[in-house]
């Protein structure tokens, strides 16, 4: 019996060189998987970028990509995020029509009830940044849709795996000892 379809969400810690996401994006498509999302940016160390990706599929799809991306030798380490307890962010750049007045103030609360921020303002639009779990940000955009959208873009999902308390606790304990 195969697992539900749903989205997984993947870290892979890889070389920082040229041509590195080429090659990976390329072997993801080339055997037949798509990539619903993907956030690549430097990590704590030069020499490392990690690439967060959502891929949609069920458990058999998501061990296939895992292990086609292990065999990649600039791969250094994949993580199933999604298998385990995690923070993930999206962010939103979004210009909106908004001339002064009415509309431009029902906006503002709109962006403050969503916790963004309004980063630029034109004489007719305005510029909002918002960010947080895929499914707010999502939410912002259907509820913003209505005034009308000029411009929008979407970082794609980042995650991390929050700290293991009971593995925080005994590295603090150790180094207090």
């Amino acid at each position: 019996m195969s697992s539900p379809t749903q989205r997984h969400v993947l870290s892979a810690l890889v070389q920082n060189v040229p041509g590195v996401l080429a090659h990976i994006s390329g072997m993801l498509a080339s055997r037949g998987f798509n990539i619903d999302s993907l956030a690549v940016g430097a990590t704590e160390d030069d020499a490392l970028s990690r690439m967060t990706f959502v891929v949609v599929g069920d458990d058999r799809v998501l061990e296939q990509v895992r292990k086609q991306l292990e065999k990649i030798v600039t791969v250094v380490r994949v993580i199933d995020v999604s298998s385990r307890d995690y923070v993930e962010r999206d962010l939103l750049l979004v210009k909106v029509q908004a001339a002064a007045g009415p509309k431009r103030a029902e906006i503002r609360e709109l962006v403050d009830i969503f916790r963004g921020k309004i980063v630029d303002v034109g004489p007719d639009e305005l510029m909002i940044e918002i960010s947080g779990r895929e499914n707010k940000v999502q939410a912002f955009v259907e509820r913003i849709r209505p005034y009308g959208i000029t411009e929008l873009v979407r970082t794609g999902r980042v995650a991390m795996v929050r700290s293991d308390s009971e593995v925080a606790l005994s590295e603090s304990t150790k180094a207090t000892a």
